[in-house]
Formats: C-alpha cells, sequence, structure tokens
C-alpha cells in the first residue's frame, strides 16, 4: 500500500524557521491540513512536491528516498498551488491539453481524460470559453481539473476551495470523497468546513509545528469538557468576549447565547457541549 513519510522534514531562510522537524505517514484517504495562514502549510506541500528543498529531514514513498525516485516520484503526485497560473487567452480545453503535454501524456489519452474531467468540475459547458472570462471559482475548478491530468496517486491541494462559492465547495468536497478510495489526498486549508466532512485524518498546524494529529472524533475528544453553552444579557456580552474564546454568539429573544471554549466553566448557568472541529480549531488556535 502507497505510503508517503516525512520524518523531522524542517524548512529555513536565514534564522526563520518556517517549517520544523514534522513528522507524518500519510496513507490512502484524506489528511486535513488546517492552520492559520503563514503557518507553514504551504512550504510543507511544496516540500512534499518537490518545489522546495528541506533545510533537513527526508521524505520518502513507500520507503523509497523521493530524491532518489525523480521523474517515478512526479508521475505519481498531481499538485494544484495556492497560486494557480493560467493563460487568459487560452480556453479551458485547450489549457488542460497544453499542461497534458508538460507531463507527457499521450495525446488521445489527453484528450480523453480532458472531456472527462471538464464534466467532473463542471465546466463542460465552458470549455471553448476564454480563461480571461471565467470567474475566480471556475478558474480553481479548472485547477482542481490540471491537478488529476495524471490520474494521480498523491494529489496535493493548497487550499483548493478558495474562490468556491456554497455549492461548489460542496461539489468539491464530494469530488475528493470519492477520490479518496484508493490514493492519498493532502489537502491545506484555513477553512475548517474544507475538511471536517471529508478528513480521515486532521492535521493541525502552527508556528511550522505539528502541533495534534488524529481523527475528528479523536481530536473532539481531547477537548471535551472545555466547550459550553450559555444565555447571558447583552450587556455583559462584551466581558465575556474579552475573557474567554467566543466561537459563537447570537441573539435570541432571552439573551445572548454564547458557545465559548474555555477550560473551566465561564459562569452561572454555563453547560457542557459536545465539540465540533471548529471548537477543536479555537481552542489550539486561541491566543494565550
Amino acid at each position: 500500500m502507497l505510503e508517503l513519510t516525512l520524518n523531522k522534514i524542517t524548512k529555513k531562510y536565514g534564522r526563520k524557521i518556517a517549517v520544523d522537524h514534522v513528522s507524518y505517514a500519510c496513507r490512502m484517504g484524506v489528511d486535513g491540513l488546517l492552520g492559520e495562514n503563514c503557518a507553514g502549510k504551504t512550504t510543507l506541500l511544496r516540500m512534499i512536491c518537490g518545489l522546495l528543498e528541506p533545510s533537513d529531514g527526508e521524505i520518502r514513498c513507500s520507503g523509497d528516498s523521493v530524491d532518489r525516485m525523480g521523474a517515478q516520484y512526479r508521475r505519481l503526485l498531481g499538485y494544484l498551488p495556492q497560486e494557480f497560473g493560467y493563460y487568459p487567452e487560452f480556453t479551458a480545453r485547450k489549457f488542460l491539453l497544453y499542461m497534458a503535454a508538460l507531463k507527457a501524456i499521450p495525446k488521445e489519452l489527453a484528450v480523453e481524460k480532458a472531456e472527462e474531467l471538464l464534466k467532473l468540475v463542471g465546466l463542460e459547458q465552458e470549455q471553448n470559453s476564454r480563461l480571461k472570462t471565467f470567474s475566480g471559482g471556475m478558474i480553481r475548478r479548472l485547477g482542481i481539473a490540471q491537478a488529476l491530468l495524471n490520474d494521480p496517486e498523491i494529489l496535493v491541494l493548497d487550499e483548493p476551495t478558495s474562490g468556491l462559492d456554497p455549492k461548489e465547495r460542496i461539489r468539491f468536497r464530494n469530488i475528493i470523497s470519492e477520490l479518496s478510495r484508493d490514493r492519498i489526498i493532502l489537502l491545506s486549508t484555513h477553512i475548517v468546513s474544507d475538511v471536517e466532512y471529508i478528513a480521515d485524518e486532521i492535521l493541525l498546524m502552527k508556528g511550522g509545528e505539528l502541533i495534534k494529529t488524529g481523527s475528528m472524533e479523536w481530536l473532539a475528544a481531547q477537548v471535551r469538557g472545555r466547550v459550553w453553552d450559555c444565555c447571558v444579557r447583552p450587556e455583559e456580552t462584551e466581558n465575556y468576549q474579552a475573557h474567554y474564546s467566543v466561537s459563537n454568539l447570537r441573539n435570541t429573544d432571552h439573551g445572548v447565547r454564547l458557545r465559548i471554549v474555555a477550560e473551566e466553566c465561564p459562569g452561572p448557568g454555563a453547560k457542557p457541549v459536545d465539540p465540533d472541529l471548529e471548537d477543536v480549531y479555537l481552542y489550539y488556535f486561541r491566543e494565550v
């Protein structure tokens, strides 16, 4: 079974450490890499894809060093970068055929794959339209399609839902769930809902380090007993927000209902509730 192993991967820029001794084993399924902007997520993904050289550590694919594997490893990869470049005068179809040529995919197979993927991402009707007429969400969908051209066994997606509307986000999640049956998918985002429903494992990255990894259920269990629901008077709201991490605030007929992440009961009448991934995120990324 395919496995991608990171062994103490580090990336330094002078004195700045962007990625700090990250170790993890990716297996078949979806790994959701969750963290704030500038947490080191993009740098880590670029090292996995061979676009950056680690300052220290090693990446192995099923036991072999990816450096020694060379082109053999690159053939396994599909990558959607955070900043996706394209040629505005190209049509969607021409762009995919161009990218297929760069990946040395035979022409007949490229034509077949382009048609299949344009349909998959919902751009079949726009395949002959120039990219300069596309919305940001459509360009992002085209980026997902190009990452799949070579039918990769390892799919790396950096902020793949940037610019997608809620309906497109749902379509994307369904596509990723289908694809994850027989490949490794590493999906980086700072949007909790992108990974909550589809990730088999969730990796929390902060300050260049992986601070927690595990299933949604396991991570939620670590925060159980630290998420509270309470109803307060409107004039008390500001004080609660000043002293606690509030994950949700809603005005009701009876007062302001707060969902609070805190080590101890935040006040009279507060009741513990089951944590979701948003609570987990706020717990580990709250200001200390």
